[in-house]
């Protein structure tokens, strides 16, 4: 079986959405990951704040990696997110997303969004379904 890092990689290459967002991988092991990522002019909205997908699109991806990274391929099948600060340009967005429950075939996560100052500007909580594949 690959290792969490391997396995990362093979997502992130195939991951163009992540890789527009810029994401940076800060760690990954199984059930756990925290990524980053700076907000840009692109991402802001007619408020300009950062558009509230920009924040759901980093946790969404900071769930899917610390899941597969137990060497399964999971599949989102539930999320929400709670915003609970703007974020505005030139702001750094960090997603600590950790595992609460993994069964055999369904895996609970919670990701808490932090700007760089520690402040929790977003919480979002997601369900994977786990496959038999391996990656």
């Amino acid at each position: 079986m690959k290792s969490p890092t391997e396995i990362i990689n093979l997502m992130m290459g195939e991951d163009a959405f992540s890789q527009w967002l810029s994401v940076s991988i800060l760690d990954i092991d199984a059930g756990k990951a925290v990524l980053k990522c700076l907000i840009t002019k692109e991402m802001l909205n007619g408020f300009k704040i950062a558009h509230g997908g920009i924040s759901y699109s980093l946790a969404d991806s900071a769930m899917a990696f610390a899941a597969n990274a137990h060497g399964y391929q999971c599949k989102s099948i539930e999320t929400s997110i709670s915003h609970t600060k703007a974020c505005k340009l030139g702001d750094e967005i960090y997603a600590y997303a950790s595992e609460l429950h993994r069964g055999r075939t369904v895996g609970n996560y919670q990701v808490i969004l932090k700007n760089q100052d520690k402040e929790t500007i977003g919480l979002f909580k997601g369900i994977v379904f786990i496959t038999d594949n391996v990656w």
